[in-house]
């Protein structure tokens, strides 16, 4: 059995079709664990992908959002103590606009970006959802911490690979599916037809669909999948409304919405990392999910290639940047929202 002490990556998925897909990026796959913590209650994983030894864990079947990533990852760092650092890979629903044409497969990457209001400061905004909904723009939210200096620095020199070279994503995807045709019909890539975008204007009778926004197929010389870089908002529930997402993801140019790095981001240093199964509206795309999960891993894969192994051991083990007693208490993972006055906080 393999020896925990010897896994300095850890990969959370949040559900077993993420599961599935991180397996199959592994260069080899070890035996399990030799050893867990009594009290850890994940599934694990455990390979080598270039030079890092690897942690793949999933959360309990049913349970996902803020407070389930949190449990996981708390667990892995008991068992795995030489953990240095995290990466969230799994689906998730784009925000496609004007300025960024998001297609279902697609893959959005958490990272600092920066404009004339000063941009965010750490790839993923944490935010009520109820309160948001109901007031039609970000309440309670606020900027988590940056990913770790070594993920940043191999995320620019992989998009600048790909600007000069392109990505060769889907290509990676279907020779995993020649391998292994079980999974060819979930995780293969679906028809490009399928891929359907509709207006988020209201519609003007009641019980008829939403206008279907025409947008042109991508050329030979675009990369299909595409890689987008900034920020992921984070909260616990579903994103299904048009109109809401596009007013935020006008107000803070927030390009994806999922479910589960808030759990992490101001814990762990952590790298979110989504495949597009859905325009975070009302219209879900189950066939795309299989595809979404197997882009955000084989990015995933791309991008520890790109990260020296030297860079890893010289980070703190997560079991050090938190002390192990305020750990054991998930409460401490999800930082309050708003201020006692209940004002909205977003801060660096």
């Amino acid at each position: 059995m393999s020896d925990p002490n010897n896994y300095t990556v850890g990969w959370i998925s949040a559900i077993e079709i993420e599961y599935a897909a991180a397996q199959e990026f592994l260069d080899e796959e070890h035996e399990g664990p030799r050893l867990a913590h009594q009290n850890d209650e994940n599934h694990y994983t455990l390979g080598r992908i270039g030079k890092h030894n690897v942690v793949i864990a999933v959360l309990p079947r049913g349970d996902n959002g803020v407070a389930a990533a949190a449990m996981a990852a708390k667990d892995m760092m008991h068992s795995f103590p030489n953990v240095r650092v995290c990466l969230m890979v799994g689906i998730g629903g784009g925000a496609p606009s004007k300025k960024h044409d998001i297609r279902l497969g697609d893959v959005v990457v958490s990272v600092p970006t920066f404009s004339g209001t000063g941009g965010n400061q750490g790839g993923v905004i944490q935010y009520d959802y109820g309160r948001t909904i109901q007031e039609r723009c970000f309440q309670g939210a606020r900027y988590l911490n940056r990913p770790p200096r070594a993920l940043l620095t191999a995320v620019n020199g992989l998009s600048t690979k790909y600007k000069r070279r392109g990505n060769d994503i889907d290509t990676t995807i279907n020779n995993i599916l020649q391998r292994n045709r079980r999974l060819q019909r979930e995780y293969g890539r679906p028809a490009p037809d399928s891929d359907k975008l509709y207006s988020s204007d209201p519609v003007q009778k009641p019980g008829t669909e939403a206008k279907l926004i025409e947008r042109p197929e991508r050329s030979e010389m675009e990369d299909n999948p595409a890689i987008h870089y900034g920020l992921i908002a984070s909260a616990d529930g579903f994103m299904e409304d048009a109109q809401i997402r596009d007013i935020l993801a006008e107000e803070l140019d927030v390009l994806c919405f999922e479910m589960e790095a808030a759990g992490l981001m101001n814990s762990f240093p952590c790298l979110v990392i989504r495949g597009i199964c859905d325009y975070s509206d009302r219209h879900w795309f189950k066939e795309w999910r299989g595809y979404a999960a197997m882009s955000a891993a084989a990015y995933a894969k791309a991008l520890l290639e790109a990260v020296p192994a030297g860079d890893v051991d010289r980070m703190q083990t997560i079991k050090d940047l938190l002390p192990p007693e305020l750990m054991e208490k998930a409460k401490h993972f999800i930082a309050p929202l708003w201020d006692e006055k209940g004002k909205e906080a977003i801060s660096g």
